[in-house]
């Protein structure tokens, strides 16, 4: 027996394909056969599976299930959950080799997918593209795994509440918060851990639904937080957090509605961790503000910027051991106390500790902030063959661009000028580049989007039509 994947699936980070298309159940049964056999070669054993909210969910999960067990792997089922409450399964149990999460993340209901853990470490990268390699070869191993369930939201949301233990009951029992869930999976476990919770709490779509019938579960697109910001407008709340649809990125707004985009959470974490553990290293990805950077030097950290990508990131945490890093997109990975991967749910806790612990409310950590006028991502097409070329012309031009310019080829090009800078990156996940650009007044912007015109012009390309994600 042989699987072929279709050749879009076998993305990047993960595995993601739209159902009936270009996935289907007999997809999640390689998926299964392939991991299992991948992980007994290297000694392991035991897979947690979990699920998002997601109509195709349970049907992929049997099957996956199915495979895992036919290739020998013993099966941890924890049921529909968020992707974190998955993460966590496999971190804290020493019984656990490998995890498994089904979900299509922020995609359009049609879509889904699998993330997954190998062994404590992010399965991603080469990792996908030999498990391809082993379905096609059909080089699966045969067994007769036990399959078992078990309940853990309960112990999870104990481990999420430990994010508050050292801070003054009275000081959080004033915080008035709107929570939007999205009716992603996320939902039944914010109900859980709101009862639990000290202050005043108001939630909004915590009822799991694959069709996503309020708005779009992506707390990075503005327009998805209008619910949020309705509800902490009539409630008069300190702030506002929003999930995605599996759990594993936080946006959040403050009580005058506006938002708190990636880099600037992770101002207010750094902040605060920086006050405990002086000297760390705090990592964010290329498209972060060099606002974030300068924040985490003033408060005695180091700060390193890293490539985009949940894996990449996890992986640089635990080479430097940094304990806190955060992407643009949402994601958030705490070290300190916690075990390093993205958990919006915790992130939210820590706001709400951030903001006790420095004695100041998270309108005015907002409010704080530098001004700095900057683009949203544009993200346009480029044919799959072109787009790491260009990068690589765009870096050769810029070899040479002279004093005052400092170029930073960690991921794509990000140039840095007196204007500010510009950054432009090709995407692993997509046929397109990305671009990103963050200046002092609206006249340095546009003096920088120029330059990034200039540079797309000379490898023949332009920022014609946006892509969408």
């Amino acid at each position: 027996m042989t699987h072929v994947f279709d050749p879009t699936m076998l993305r990047e980070y993960d595995i993601r394909g739209i159902i009936g298309e270009t996935l289907s159940a007999e997809d999640a049964r390689a998926i299964g056969r392939s991991f299992a056999s991948m992980l007994r070669r290297a000694g392991g054993k035991t897979v947690a599976v979990g699920y998002d909210g997601r109509v195709s969910s349970p049907v992929l999960e049997h099957a996956l299930v199915e495979g895992l067990s036919a290739s020998g792997c013993d099966v941890v089922r924890i049921g529909l959950g968020p992707t974190p409450m998955l993460y966590y399964a496999e971190a804290s149990s020493k019984q656990v080799d490998g995890g498994i999460q089904i979900t299509g993340s922020h995609n359009p209901p049609n879509y889904n997918g699998f993330k997954m853990v190998f062994q404590g470490r992010p399965f991603f990268g080469s990792d996908i593209q030999d498990l391809g390699a082993v379905s096609a070869g059909g080089d699966w191993l045969d067994g007769a795994g036990k399959i078992v369930e078990k309940a853990i939201a309960e112990p999870y949301v104990e481990r999420l509440l430990t994010a508050l233990d050292d801070i003054d009951n009275d000081k959080l029992a004033q915080l008035r918060i709107g929570w939007d869930a999205g009716n992603g999976a996320a939902g039944p476990l914010l109900e859980a851990l709101a009862a639990r919770l000290p202050g005043e709490h108001h939630l909004l779509f915590t009822e799991v639904d694959g069709h996503f019938p309020n708005h779009h579960p992506d707390p990075t697109v503005e327009a998805n937080l209008a619910d949020l910001k309705a509800l902490v407008a009539e409630k008069n709340l300190d702030f506002g957090v929003a999930f995605d649809g599996d759990g594993d990125r936080i946006g959040a707004i403050d009580g005058e509605g506006r938002v708190i985009w990636g880099d600037q959470l992770l101002m207010i974490y750094a902040e605060d961790l920086l006050g405990r553990l002086p000297n760390a290293t705090i990592i964010a990805d290329v498209k972060a503000s060099r606002a974030l950077f300068e924040h985490v030097e003033k408060h005695g950290g180091k700060p390193l910027m890293w490539k985009t990508g949940h894996s990449l990131i996890k992986s640089k945490m635990k080479e430097t051991g940094s304990p806190l890093a955060g992407e643009m997109s949402g994601h958030v990975f705490f070290a300190d106390t916690y075990y390093g991967f993205d958990d919006a749910l915790y992130a939210a806790l820590r706001l709400m500790a951030a903001s006790a612990r420095l004695g100041k409310s998270v309108t005015e950590l907002r409010g704080a902030m530098p001004a700095m006028v900057n683009t949203p991502e544009m993200r346009f097409q480029v044919d799959e063959s072109r787009k790491f070329a260009a990068i690589d012309e765009v870096k050769e031009r810029l070899a040479h661009a002279g004093e005052g310019v400092e170029v930073n080829s960690t991921d794509g090009v990000r140039v840095t000028t007196e204007d500010g800078w510009w950054l432009l990156r090709a995407s692993n996940t997509q046929d397109v580049l990305v671009a990103r650009a963050e200046g002092d007044s609206e006249a340095a912007v546009e003096r920088l989007m120029a330059q990034i015109d200039e540079q797309l012009a000379l490898s023949g390309l332009e920022r014609g039509e946006q892509a969408g994600h």
